[in-house]
């Protein structure tokens, strides 16, 4: 089984398991680490020939209320997907495509080329994550992990993104739900929600899979894994 080379592999030991809720799309990084394929995997997904950019639909963020520690919750796009776990729900919409200002993080270990060139096209989506309890739910830095993959990803290795917050900015989505870096925890009172996104490659038609986890924190911001919850939907890229 091989292992893609890693852009970026400080970054992603640290913040691949986190998942888009939790980490930030701020840094500029050039590719440099292999992505590892799948045993099944022979090929990566094949790019958009002429990649054309989309504007992000301005969306109101309705009655969601962010808690204090949270930026402004955006609900930009079209909701593709859904999960309820015991205590929260995620919800992920689609927000829109545009070309790839940069290389992504990783490269094909065949080509040794970027999994994403400039130029290609990227897809936005935006989760939207509420606490549905009765309870504030201390959590640590991770918040809410969201993991996304197509379900014909060939690397072992989360998918590729491209790392550039200002084009973030352009679509209207968070690279990060924290608007303050306080020491954990961070207490999400009932009913408040936050919101985070994520790009990677576009390919139309796809089904892919996202897994959502909640580990909270105790009083000094150390995970609980005892009372860890994870729950797994399903959505199509359009």
């Amino acid at each position: 089984m091989r292992v893609s080379r890693s852009i970026a592999p400080l970054f992603f030991a640290a913040v691949l398991t986190a998942g888009l809720v939790s980490c930030s799309a701020d840094a500029d990084e050039e590719p440099s680490t292999s992505a590892t394929p799948k045993a099944s995997a022979s090929s990566t997904p094949s790019a958009t020939a002429e990649p054309e950019e989309t504007e992000a639909a301005d969306s109101p963020a309705g009655d969601a209320t962010a808690p204090s520690w949270a930026k402004p919750v955006t609900t930009a796009g079209e909701l593709i997907g859904s999960v309820d776990g015991p205590n929260f729900t995620v919800d992920m919409y689609q927000v829109g495509t545009a070309a790839a200002t940069k290389t992504g993080n990783f490269v094909n270990p065949d080509t040794n080329l970027p999994i994403i060139a400039v130029g290609d096209e990227v897809v936005f989506v935006n989760y939207v994550v509420t606490n549905t309890s009765s309870e504030t739910i201390p959590l640590s830095n991770l918040l809410v992990d969201v993991s996304t993959r197509y379900d014909d990803w060939p690397y072992l290795q989360g998918m590729d993104t491209v790392t550039d917050s200002a084009l973030f900015e352009s679509m209207g989505v968070n690279t990060s739900a924290l608007a303050i870096f306080d020491p954990a925890p961070y207490l999400w009172e009932p009913g408040t929600t936050f919101s985070q996104g994520e790009n990677f490659r576009y390919q139309a038609g796809s089904p892919l899979s996202f897994t959502a986890s909640l580990t909270p924190s105790d009083d000094a911001g150390d995970l609980v894994h005892d009372l860890r919850a994870e729950v797994v939907g399903t959505a199509t890229i359009k």
